[in-house]
């Protein structure tokens, strides 16, 4: 599990974080991969059981969505995430010219997400998208991923806070630290939005840029977060959810424990 599990009976609450999962294809800048079909996307973004993985790696306490970005940030277009649905996955995957899928080559779970990692391959793999599951340690996963060395698909999460823009800004922006490919029309959408003055002005654009990659299935995103908290019988506060979208108790000097009779 990438959360810490709550005690048996216990009622988490609070839990919803910054945090998203979501498979990038960085093969999708490659003009001869499979992943370059937009369709091809659509399909494993139809393949993956949010649901199941939600309820075995969260408790099912996460939230399913179709944005890399949190319902809660401010400029965030919410949407849904596409149904699973392997017979539309098998159907778009032929329309696209692989009747019995293809070898989509590595796949890297964010560590130390290795069994999240596995049921995302797994789901990938009953409609024919075959990979190879490639553990590392996270600072040399971050170091790859950044330097633009990961191929395949890698599992990416993210808790900053900001808004919408900043969240977009690391991963589609031309200057995006973990940016694998840039889309002309949003890039010019970004730069313009990063000079407006008029916030309204600011977050139609910022809309826009969102729907783009909706509609083109840039990426395939799982969940919205859920941090699931253990807190011990002596502690009388914790400071969990104190800080809206933080995952951990904080600040840190304001946990309280009982006193000791």
């Amino acid at each position: 599990m990438c959360a810490i599990a709550a005690p048996a009976g216990a009622a988490p609450e609070g839990t919803l974080t910054y945090g998203v999962f979501w498979i990038d294809p960085p093969d999708q800048w490659d003009t001869k991969s499979p992943w370059r079909d937009p369709r091809v996307r659509q399909a494993a973004r139809h393949a993956i059981d949010r649901n199941t993985i939600n309820q075995a790696e969260t408790l099912g306490f996460s939230l399913p969505t179709g944005s890399i970005i949190p319902r809660s940030f401010e400029f965030a277009l919410a949407f849904e995430p596409q149904a699973y649905d392997p017979g539309m996955a098998k159907k778009l995957l032929a329309e696209t010219g692989y009747p019995n899928g293809f070898d989509a080559g590595d796949f890297h779970p964010f560590p130390p997400c290795d069994s999240m990692g596995e049921a995302l391959a797994g789901s990938l793999q009953a409609v024919g998208i075959r990979t190879k599951i490639r553990t590392m340690e996270r600072a040399s996963f971050l170091t790859a991923w950044r330097e633009r060395k990961l191929k395949g698909l890698i599992v990416g999460i993210t808790g900053a806070s900001g808004n919408a823009a900043t969240r977009l800004e690391a991963y589609v922006s031309k200057g995006g630290i973990y940016t694998t490919g840039v889309i002309p029309g949003v890039e010019d959408l970004f730069q313009r939005q990063a000079r407006e003055m008029d916030r309204a002005t600011r977050g139609t654009m910022v809309h826009q840029i969102q729907q783009i990659l909706h509609d083109r299935a840039m990426q395939i995103p799982i969940y919205e977060l859920a941090f699931l908290w253990g807190v011990g019988p002596r502690v009388e506060e914790a400071g969990v959810d104190r800080i809206k979208g933080f995952a951990y108790s904080g600040p840190y000097e304001d946990l309280r424990l009982k006193r000791q009779p």
